[in-house]
C-alpha cells in the first residue's frame, strides 16, 4: 500500500511538472529573400557589380547629348545631366527593418523605424554617386514613401527630412530640394512618371537606377494609378520588360529585391 501510494504521489509530481513545463515557440518565419538580401554574398556582389557598371558608363552617357534614359524625352541635348535614384532598397538597405517588422508593413512603422536608426547604404551607391557628382551629374531621388502631416507635432511633411537623413547616412550627399515624395505636391501619387517627367522638364535624365519596374516604366502596379488607365499583369510586366530591352545595362540599372514590390501584386493572377 505505501508503495503504491509512493509511485501514485511521484507520477502526480510529474505530470504537475510537465505542465508547468512551457513549450518552445517555433522560431518566427524569415522569408527567404529577406535573408538572402541580409547574409548572401551574392546580394552584395551584385549590388557593387550594377553600381560598377553604371560608373563605368557615366562619361559616355554624359557626352552622348541625343541620349535620354526617359524614353520619351527628346531634344534634351541642351539640358544639364540628371540620374534618377529610387530609395529603399536602390540607395538605402533597409533590410534591418524588414526582419523587426510586426505585419502588417505600414509607412508609419518604416518611417519610425528610420527616424530611429541609422541608414545603412546598398554597397556601391555612395561611390557611385560621388563619382557623379564630381562629373557635374545631378542626382535626384524619387521615393513612394508618402508626405504626410505629423498633426500632434504640426509638421508638413517629416518623412522627406527623415529620408534625406537616411541617404546622407547612406553616404551619398544632397539635401531636401533632391528627394521627392508621394503626395509632397498636387500629382505626386505612387505612380513616378509623374516625378520623373518633372525633372525632364530640365535635365537630361541619362541613367534611371531602381529595384522595382516600377522605378523604370508606368503602370507596373496590378491597380492602376493616374495617368495610368489599367493595370497590369504579369503578362504586362514581363512584356514591357522585353520591349524596353536595349535599356537594361544601358542607361537603366535594376538591383534585385525579392522581398518586396510591385511584382508581388500580380501575383494572385
Amino acid at each position: 500500500m505505501a508503495n503504491r501510494t509512493t509511485l501514485t504521489l511521484f507520477a502526480a509530481i510529474s505530470l504537475s511538472a510537465c505542465a508547468a513545463t512551457p513549450e518552445s515557440s517555433p522560431e518566427p518565419y524569415v522569408h527567404p529573400g529577406i535573408l538572402w538580401v541580409q547574409n548572401s554574398a551574392e546580394f552584395e556582389a551584385v549590388a557593387m557589380q550594377v553600381y560598377r557598371k553604371a560608373g563605368d558608363d557615366l562619361p559616355a552617357k554624359i557626352a552622348d547629348r541625343f541620349f535620354s534614359a526617359l524614353p520619351e524625352q527628346k531634344n534634351a541635348g541642351h539640358l544639364p545631366p540628371a540620374i534618377v535614384f529610387d530609395v529603399d532598397e536602390t540607395a538605402v538597405n533597409n533590410v534591418d527593418f524588414q526582419l523587426t517588422l510586426v505585419p502588417p508593413f505600414s509607412d508609419e512603422k518604416l518611417n519610425a523605424w528610420n527616424a530611429a536608426n541609422v541608414a545603412k547604404g546598398i554597397p556601391g551607391v555612395a561611390g557611385f554617386a560621388a563619382k557623379a557628382q564630381a562629373l557635374g551629374v545631378e542626382l535626384f531621388f524619387i521615393t513612394n514613401r508618402p508626405c504626410r502631416k505629423d498633426e500632434l507635432n504640426n509638421e508638413a511633411c517629416p518623412q522627406k527630412s527623415v529620408t534625406t537623413q537616411d541617404l546622407i547616412e547612406a553616404g551619398i550627399a544632397t539635401d531636401e530640394n533632391h528627394v521627392m515624395l508621394a503626395y509632397e505636391q498636387p500629382g505626386w501619387n505612387k505612380e513616378k512618371k509623374n516625378r520623373r517627367d518633372l525633372i525632364a522638364r530640365n535635365y537630361r535624365v541619362i541613367m534611371l537606377i531602381g529595384d522595382d519596374l516600377g522605378d523604370f516604366i508606368a503602370c507596373s502596379r496590378r491597380r492602376a494609378v493616374a495617368p495610368c488607365t489599367e493595370g497590369a499583369t504579369a503578362e504586362s510586366r514581363q512584356r514591357a520588360a522585353f520591349e524596353h530591352r536595349g535599356y537594361w545595362g544601358n542607361g537603366w540599372y535594376i538591383l534585385p529585391n525579392p522581398m518586396h514590390g510591385s511584382w508581388t501584386t500580380v501575383l494572385e493572377q
